[in-house]
């Protein structure tokens, strides 16, 4: 590569600024006063090759070219480093069925999926290295769960609807599937999937790599008729496992529900499975099976919801704020255990006074129009910047929040259902002389919620669109000594309705679209 040049256009003569051009001398190369090409490499396509580096080194006298040859590696190319998987370099001829090896081949490739994986990929959880024996691990986001044999196995449909229980859980993924599984009455008892023990005989790893166990309990039992009634059973200690009778196959788990409990740091330490058992008789030929698994962090209470999906009236609207890190923004809305402290106004007391209302707060209500306020007396004595930012927390409350959700149940991780608050200024007319401050101080907080019915005509649902916060600032007028004056100082909430006219749909009467020749009435037109 130090003898490829992009520049060297001249034969036998120094091209200017070219500091590859074998032809220039040390004497030309002072002249310089840049590299047109400071980076020589050769083929693009290469993970790591030698570069030639060129550069000028202008505080030496004279100046002089500076010529190095280092390792470079290509960013834009995804390489492969080490292959611990000799089979995957060359295509293997695949193995033609007989009549000796076709049951063999059967039961490896004849279900709906199948793992390529060779045995040699199967690690040793237990076996650890010296220099990982001090370092500390812990469950991440997505991170699969680990079991005393593989991981934790959440079926699910791959290719087509038939389950695939290959499907790894993975940490802090809610997730939701249902997918088909052949069965007969048969070989109902020989099919592991269906099998209560299936999902509960592996114990799951605390935390990756450790030797620490957490027993899978079973929470509940819920059996399923025939005709799709369920019943709770009342002791979930009994392992109920397939059975035939009476041309039936009864105690089929079709659906299995885990839910985890973790700590802040990663840890699981509690695990339980709730199951739907069932029954098939002779001629079904396949069942559906439901999977779901949900995660709780400990000593943390749930968000409660004001409504399913839409808001309920009289129910607390529900807000919160995203915090931001320089220089990434965090995903999700934080928000107050309180449902009626997420979102509130002042609240009118008895003494009516603004400066000993600090600290009551009323939960703003969907539907619910609200006024409150108070007087705050001046005096000759008050400042206006201290007084402004005490109004100011007044009636915004302790923590104003930035967002609020559109929904009853808007998820926190979901931002984009979340409405962020609008903030408006505005000033009172005020007719005051040049030489007074033009220090203001708010009087007053109009907070708009415009919602719209969304959803069918039979069952509409409320969603918030917008939420505008209106501050009404006066001109702050200083008082003469001995002289003092009252000013109200009000909260509101409007809800607005901006549903548009509801407009039943009906569905077109059919048209035929006749096409007949043109000489279909000849001779008579």
């Amino acid at each position: 590569v130090a003898k490829l040049c992009g520049c060297d256009l001249l034969v036998a003569q120094c091209d200017v600024n070219c500091c590859c051009d074998p032809d220039c001398s040390a004497d030309e190369f002072s002249l310089f006063t840049s590299c047109s090409i400071p980076v020589v490499t050769g083929d693009s396509r290469l993970c790591s090759q030698k570069a030639a580096v060129y550069s000028l080194d202008v505080e030496a006298n004279p100046p002089e070219r500076i010529f190095q040859l280092i390792d470079q590696v290509n960013p834009s190319v995804f390489c492969i480093h080490a292959t611990n998987y000799k089979q995957a370099l060359s295509f293997s001829s695949p193995e033609i069925p007989t009549s000796e090896n076709f049951d063999q081949l059967l039961t490896q490739f004849g279900s709906a999926s199948f793992s390529a994986e060779p045995d040699s990929w199967n690690i040793n959880t237990d076996a650890q290295s010296p220099s990982d024996a001090n370092e500390t691990y812990r469950y991440e986001y997505g991170v699969p769960i680990q079991t005393a044999d593989a991981f934790l196995r959440l079926p699910s449909p791959v290719v087509s609807s038939w389950c695939s229980d290959v499907n790894p859980a993975g940490f802090l993924v809610n997730q939701a599937t249902k997918c088909t599984r052949s069965v007969t009455v048969e070989k109902c008892g020989d099919i592991e999937a269906v099998n209560m023990l299936f999902y509960i005989n592996s114990s799951i790893l605390a935390v990756p790599r450790s030797s620490q166990m957490v027993n899978i309990t079973v929470q509940s039992i819920a059996v399923q008729s025939l005709n799709g009634t369920r019943t709770l059973l009342n002791g979930s200690d009994v392992l109920r496992l397939p059975l035939v009778l009476d041309e039936l196959c009864i105690n089929l788990v079709l659906g299995v529900s885990y839910h985890i409990t973790y700590t802040d740091s990663g840890e699981i330490i509690e695990a339980a499975a709730a199951f739907v058992l069932g029954a098939i008789n002779k001629a079904a030929l396949s069942i559906q099976q439901s999977f779901e698994i949900s995660f709780t962090q400990i000593n943390t209470e749930p968000v409660p919801l004001s409504g399913n999906p839409g808001y309920v009236v009289g129910l607390p609207i529900r807000a919160g704020f995203q915090p931001q890190r320089y220089p990434f923004f965090t995903s999700g809305i934080i928000q107050s255990t309180n449902k009626y402290g997420q979102f509130t106004i002042l609240q009118s007391t008895s003494t009516q006074d603004c400066l000993a209302a600090r600290g009551a707060r009323t939960p703003i209500l969907f539907g619910y129009n609200m006024v409150s306020g108070c007087t705050l007396r001046i005096t000759a004595a008050m400042k206006c910047q201290p007084l402004a930012q005490t109004l100011l927390d007044l009636l915004k409350g302790q923590s104003f929040p930035e967002y609020v959700a559109s929904f009853g149940n808007s998820r926190a991780q979901d931002v984009l259902d979340w409405v962020p608050i609008t903030h408006l200024h505005t000033s009172e007319q005020r007719i005051c002389n040049t030489l007074q401050s033009s220090c203001q101080i708010p009087v007053s907080l109009e907070i708009e919620v415009k919602w719209t019915k969304y959803g069918s005509l039979l069952n509409p649902q409320a969603r918030i669109v917008s939420v505008t916060a209106r501050i009404t600032s006066t001109t702050w007028k200083q008082l003469p000594l001995g002289r003092e004056r009252t000013i109200p100082v009000t909260s509101s909430v409007v809800f607005t309705d901006i549903s548009s006219p509801a407009e039943p749909g009906y569905k077109a009467w059919p048209t035929i679209n006749v096409k007949l020749p043109f000489d279909f009435f000849f001779p008579f037109v």
